[in-house]
This record gives C-alpha cells, sequence and structure tokens, in this order.
C-alpha cells in the first residue's frame, strides 16, 4: 500500500439500484477510477487529501455497446484536507454511463478476501429490510414505531441503537451500505466528508 496526495473527482450518478458515485483519483503517479462502496456516503466534488492506494489494476465493462477499459485503483483509507465543487468540464469528464458496481459485481464472480467481511445472508425478500428495496420512507408510514424499530437494528447491526456519531462498515454489501446511507439521512443524519462520518444535523 502506498499513500500519495492528490485529488478525488466524485460524480453522483442516479441508477436503477440508486444514487452510486464513482471517482476519478488525480496524483502524481496517474489517473484511477475509483469505485470503492463508501464513495457512495459523499456528495459530488471535488476531494484534496492523501490517498491510501491498496490496489492498481486493468478493468473491463460493457456499456451503450461498447467494451471500456479504465485502470482502476482500491483505495484502502483517506485523510481529506479540501472539498470544492465539480466544474462542468470536469463533471462530463466522469461518463454518466457508468455501470453501477452492484450490477457489475452480479455479473462478474468476485474473489473472496479473507480481510472483507462476509455478505449477510439473504433473508424472504419482504421480511428482510437488508435485501427489500422497498423505500424506507413507505414502510415507516405503513407499519408499527416498533416494527420500524426493528428493522433500523436488523439494518445497521452492530451500529444499532444509533450514536449521535455514526461511522458506516464500508466493508458490508453496497446495498446495505446504501440502504444505512438513506436511512440515516431520513433520520436526520448529515455526512461530514473530513472526519468521514455522520452526524445528526443542527437543528
Amino acid at each position: 500500500m502506498i499513500t500519495v496526495p492528490g485529488q478525488l473527482a466524485i460524480k453522483t450518478i442516479h441508477g436503477r439500484n440508486g444514487d452510486f458515485n464513482v471517482g476519478r483519483l488525480a496524483t502524481s503517479i496517474g489517473e484511477f477510477v475509483i469505485k470503492n462502496a463508501e464513495l457512495d456516503q459523499y456528495a459530488e466534488g471535488k476531494y484534496e487529501g492523501d490517498f491510501a492506494i491498496a490496489e492498481i489494476r486493468p478493468s473491463t465493462y460493457n456499456t451503450g455497446g461498447r467494451m471500456v477499459i479504465e485502470i482502476r485503483a482500491h483505495l484502502g483509507g483517506m485523510t481529506l484536507s479540501n472539498i470544492d465543487r465539480l466544474s462542468k468540464d470536469e463533471a462530463s469528464r466522469l461518463s454518466p454511463q457508468e455501470v453501477d458496481p452492484i450490477d457489475e459485481e452480479a455479473s462478474t464472480p468476485q474473489p473472496v478476501s479473507t480481510t472483507e467481511a462476509p455478505t449477510p445472508a439473504a433473508a424472504p425478500a419482504c421480511a428482510d429490510p437488508l435485501v427489500d428495496t422497498t423505500p424506507f420512507v413507505v414502510s415507516t408510514q405503513t407499519k408499527p414505531k416498533a416494527s420500524v424499530e426493528q428493522e433500523d437494528a436488523t439494518l445497521f447491526g452492530a451500529l444499532w441503537p444509533l450514536s449521535e456519531i455514526v461511522k458506516l462498515d464500508a466493508t458490508v454489501n453496497r446495498r446495505v451500505l446504501r440502504q444505512q446511507r438513506d436511512r440515516l439521512g431520513a433520520l436526520g443524519y448529515e455526512f461530514a466528508p473530513l472526519s468521514q462520518d455522520w452526524h445528526i444535523a443542527a437543528s
């Protein structure tokens, strides 16, 4: 693993599995595509700081009748120091036709890593919020409070009950991470990119 200073440009794409982010990291050793799951917590923009690169590898995927070959870097961590908005030119460099990593992982066998937490076992689709794609805002209107709290407890696991500051585990399933992100927003939390955790929004 190496740590280099750089700038990470993040673009938000609205996909069928919900919003997801793709990033492009510019450093002195090259420019790389970043698709770490934890990027889905961040707002679109430019982030400067120091980036720990754990792996660099070529990757291919098909979209819109074309094959895309890109050099990806997997981040082992980052320390951010400054945030800015993306210009139109910078946003246009990050293709809106990106394949959602969830779909990409579903179509490509992934190697099992001993350093990553296991993916939660799937349960019946309508009984487990980890695999239920119904938006939380809908389910909370029709279910009793105790049922909603139980779903939150299942969704957040060891993080439940939530404290005023919440740091999500980036090694969980991408779909679960997005559900946790959306639920935290619905509960009044805001993501703080410099500290990389969620805080109760000031009233």
